[in-house]
């Protein structure tokens, strides 16, 4: 999947991606918005996100805020809420732009259709993300799907049935190239209600790519995610978690977001290709661990075995302890020593 200076392929062995979601803890601001670009580069997140939307075109000014932006603004309504926290297009570009200077993937969502134009005509964005609350929106994601460009998913509060139909949408719109995150759209949302294994459901249901948006408090769940399976993770940050915002009360504060790009790339790494074999580091290990037969007594050659001869001991160094039947009943080619490991070439 192409993201703007970086290809990501979601494939199974890779790593688990990490997408720094900035959302909109920029409040509004472009110059906070790239404060918070340094802020994804310095934790070593791979994909930097943003949201494209015009306020109008996305929200009717009957529409009431959700719980927690109750919690958090004193806007009227959701319209008034979310039109200080648009970024204009010039924004946008010069964000695109100085990501790619900073190295940074560049991921935006766009919820309405002048933001789909603005980013795949305009910005020329290579991948799209559409957010949950579009999974039903069909209009809009067949006109994504025309835009022949790479869908990222998100599935919060919907159906199995209902991601299918919305699979079906885009690429009747003509998308090939998506990939799918489980989410539960809440925030904070309750760990005990995030079901990470409807990941693997969704994998195994659409034979696709299946990350995780995050919307849980703290790192823990993000982790525990990248240790399932999951093809990238999503979270928010910002700076200061106090800040005036919708959002920054469930978002990362930056070492916090530093501490869960590490996480993530532990689990990812320590979730390895699922065969069970000896690991490289164990193998010296084995024959201090494992145990073979070992004579008790000091004991003459031609001297028959029998079973209150012969005790199980480490080092496994002689004959497998899983053959001891076929060691009872043998006879000794040579004397032997008490404790000392037996050899096949010690039985005649």
């Amino acid at each position: 999947m192409n993201f703007e200076s970086k290809n990501f392929e979601f494939a199974p062995g890779e790593p688990t991606r990490v997408i720094a979601e900035i959302g909109v803890n920029h409040n509004g601001d472009p110059e906070e918005a790239r404060h918070l670009v340094d802020v994804a580069v310095e934790s070593g997140a791979d994909i930097v996100k943003f949201q494209s939307f015009i306020s109008e075109k996305e929200i009717s000014r009957f529409a009431p805020k959700a719980q927690y932006q109750e919690a958090t603004s004193d806007a009227v309504n959701q319209l008034e809420l979310c039109k200080a926290l648009e970024l204009k297009p010039d924004a946008l570009r010069m964000l695109k732009r100085y990501s790619a200077e900073k190295g940074i993937a560049f991921l935006c969502t766009a919820f309405e259709f002048d933001s789909v134009d603005l980013l795949a005509d305009d910005l020329r964005v290579k991948t799209i993300k559409v957010p949950s609350g579009e999974i039903t929106n069909l209009p809009l994601l067949e006109y994504i799907g025309a835009k022949r460009i790479a869908v990222l998913l998100s599935t919060g509060a919907s159906t199995l049935t209902e991601v299918g139909v919305a699979l079906e949408a885009l690429r009747r719109g003509g998308a090939e190239d998506i990939a799918l995150m489980h989410c539960v759209s809440n925030y904070p949302a309750p760990p005990d209600q995030v079901n990470l294994r409807a990941m693997q459901t969704l994998a195994g249901a659409f034979a696709l790519p299946v990350g995780y948006s995050d919307h849980t408090s703290g790192i823990d769940v993000s982790i525990a995610a990248a240790a399932l399976g999951a093809a990238m993770i999503e979270k928010h940050f910002t700076r200061d978690r106090k800040a005036q915002g919708p959002d920054h009360l469930a978002s990362l504060e930056p070492d916090e977001l530093t501490a869960m790009v590490r996480g993530v790339a532990l689990a990812s790494a320590a979730r390895g290709d699922g065969v069970k074999r000896p690991m490289p580091t164990e193998i010296d290990n084995v024959p201090l661990i494992r145990k073979s037969i070992v004579v008790t007594g000091e004991l003459a050659a031609g001297t028959r075995l029998t079973r209150d001869m012969l005790e199980i001991k480490r080092p496994a160094t002689g004959i497998s302890p899983a053959d001891l039947g076929k060691v009872v009943g043998r006879t000794l080619a040579r004397a032997m020593e008490d404790d000392e490991p037996l050899q096949w070439q010690d039985l005649a």
